[in-house]
């Protein structure tokens, strides 16, 4: 696979950095209005479900089990479309449109179902976690170094280890705090937004957000020119 080499900056680490964002706000409607579950953040969804099977108040393992199941089935879908898909920016297309489809479609779930409906939030929690899973499959795929859009663990490892403090040279050290600074912005703006606004439109916010990044990325020079 070759890449462009005119037509300026490789677009791919500002879609990353804005799709960290968006992860952090998923993560923040999952948790304040979807019942104490992460649907992008697996490591602290695993967290829950211990603390659920264990009987601590408050968390729900049927939730957060329905949550680590879609996002795996996300992730295997994710990996059937950057095996197929020719280039680069194919995958990165086809995975933002499948999932900017699947938020459209949990706003879809939540607007139209009953909030008091049997069913109802496992198949929010669901479908969002399976395009938080196609998200996830195609960002290791690309392994840009410090933007994995979904969690912090090794970014903030590295931004204090490679530090000066740390005796290190301080590798991406704007691009690692860009990517703490997303989550955090992202997570206090889900966490505004459940003021004014139903679970429901926050997910249609997401969607159009997805599919505005793809735009971004699919019509900027260098992203035209891969091959």
């Amino acid at each position: 696979m070759r890449r462009a080499v005119t037509g300026g900056a490789d677009p791919l680490p500002v879609a990353l950095a804005a799709l960290t964002l968006v992860s952090g706000c998923v993560d923040a409607v999952s948790l304040l209005a979807l019942g104490h579950v992460f649907t992008a953040n697996m490591t602290g969804n695993v967290v829950i479900l211990g603390l659920a099977t264990a009987g601590a108040d408050g968390f729900s393992a049927t939730a957060s089990l329905t949550s680590l199941l879609a996002f795996l089935a996300g992730a295997v879908m994710g990996g059937r479309i950057a095996v197929h898909a020719r280039t680069r920016r194919s995958r990165v297309l086809v995975t933002l449109a499948a999932e900017s489809a699947a938020a459209a479609a949990a706003a879809g779930v939540a607007a139209l179902i009953p909030p008091d409906a049997e069913g109802r939030r496992p198949l929010v929690i669901a479908v969002v976690a399976i395009g938080m899973g196609l998200q996830n499959a195609i960002v290791r795929m690309l392994a840009v170094p410090d933007l994995t859009t979904t969690v912090l663990t090794r970014t903030l490892t590295g931004l204090a280890a490679e530090s000066t403090l740390g005796g290190g040279a301080n590798p991406r050290a704007l691009r690692r705090l860009s990517s703490v600074l997303a989550i955090f912005v992202g997570a206090c703006a889900g966490a505004v937004l459940l003021r004014y606004l139903a679970p429901g439109w926050i997910l249609l916010g997401v969607a159009v957000c997805v599919a505005l990044i793809a735009t971004g990325y699919a019509f900027h020079p260098a992203s035209c020119q891969e091959r």
